[in-house]
């Protein structure tokens, strides 16, 4: 038996192994290609990580489209993001049909039993991206995700501090209560559960309105600078991550960085004392074992985004606080600033330069 109770065995077929998890058998092939070059660590390595972790991270992936970052020839191989489903995906995975920012759309697989996950393994999967929503409501996200990045001159302890400070603007602002983890690099992502009534829209305001008061409490430690030349060193609050297609990777999932690094859960008296590079593939399974999913509560909750949006009007009304600057490859959006960075449009709007007339 393994965390979590599933039977997980393995068989070997010459080339290939066959992984029987929940009930479901998945063949791998090429088990010992190595992946983590640095490390040593194999496919088959991937893989039975994965279903120590499989109900973990099953939770965080479950009934949500999902894209999968792979590099079929490890971490040092070529990689790519697959959004749309595998034509050879099982039967037994369902999708979501979304759309793109552009208009496109695209069937996205959405993992509801362990053995998807072993499936992307097989096909090189290191990293899971799931939306913040689910198949049956694929326009209203369930999660509000907020995104510390550390920029140059800071690092995790930076993020840290922030994630503190952000911990208490969530309470004061509607009593929300978010799920900290690890990136699997130097920042940490804090996850909120919200009721599916708000756009993506509404939900990238929010975020906003949560990055301005971070910023009114840590002017010199926090930013929301959409602009890298204006960020300095401090904690950029990523804003953008809440915006449609973009994505934040799940928890459980793999990094690929030479060390296999994972995106950790964290119970937040753990924030302080927790270090990105205590939580790899070999360690969390073991931290798994002991403590089970330490995020397995947050379906039970869903907060309301109301005191946040309230708090975007008045940043509106009475500062002049609109909206920021979106992705550069997304369709110029209503209400959006000009979005070239600042350095340039002072050069274009200078005597003589070349938005002269």
């Amino acid at each position: 038996m393994r965390a979590g109770g599933a039977v997980s065995t393995v068989a070997r077929m010459g080339d290939a192994v066959e992984l029987e998890v929940a009930g479901r058998t998945v063949r791998l092939s090429s088990p010992d290609k190595v992946f983590f070059p640095e490390r040593g660590f194999t496919k088959l390595d991937l893989a039975r990580y994965y279903q120590a972790v499989a109900p973990g991270i099953l939770r965080a992936l479950r009934n949500r489209p999902t894209t999968l970052e792979r590099y079929p020839d490890g971490v040092t191989g070529e990689s790519f993001f697959q959004k749309r489903a595998p034509k050879n995906m099982p039967d037994w995975i369902p999708t979501a049909h979304i759309t793109f920012p552009s208009g496109r759309s695209a069937d996205e697989m959405c993992p509801t039993e362990e053995a998807a996950v072993l499936w992307a393994a097989q096909y090189g999967t290191l990293t899971f991206h799931p939306w913040p929503v689910r198949r049956d409501d694929v326009d209203h996200p369930d999660e509000l995700r907020i995104d510390l990045d550390p920029q140059p001159g800071t690092d995790y302890d930076d993020a840290v501090h922030a994630a503190h400070e952000l911990r208490a603007v969530l309470e004061e602002f509607g009593g929300l209560r978010g799920w900290p983890k690890t990136s699997g690099g130097r920042g940490l992502h804090v996850f909120v559960p919200i009721e599916p009534r708000w756009t993506f829209t509404q939900v990238r305001r929010a975020a906003i309105a949560v990055g301005r008061e971070m910023e009114r409490r840590l002017p010199e430690r926090v930013t929301i600078k959409w602009w890298k030349e204006e960020r300095g060193e401090r904690i950029f609050l990523d804003y953008n991550q809440t915006a449609r297609d973009r994505t934040i990777a799940s928890a459980y999932s793999v990094r690929p960085r030479p060390h296999a690094p994972v995106s950790a859960p964290l119970r937040w008296e753990e924030v302080g004392d927790a270090h990105p590079g205590d939580f790899d593939l070999a360690t969390m399974p073991a931290r798994y074992a002991e403590l089970g999913d330490v995020h397995a509560d947050m379906d039970d909750h869903a907060f309301s985004l109301e005191a946040l949006l309230e708090l975007a009007r008045r940043d509106e009304h009475d500062h002049g606080l609109g909206d920021l600057p979106y992705p550069p490859e997304y369709p110029k959006m209503p209400g959006e600033p000009k979005r070239v960075q600042p350095s340039r449009a002072r050069h274009e709007d200078a005597p003589g330069g070349p938005g002269a007339s």
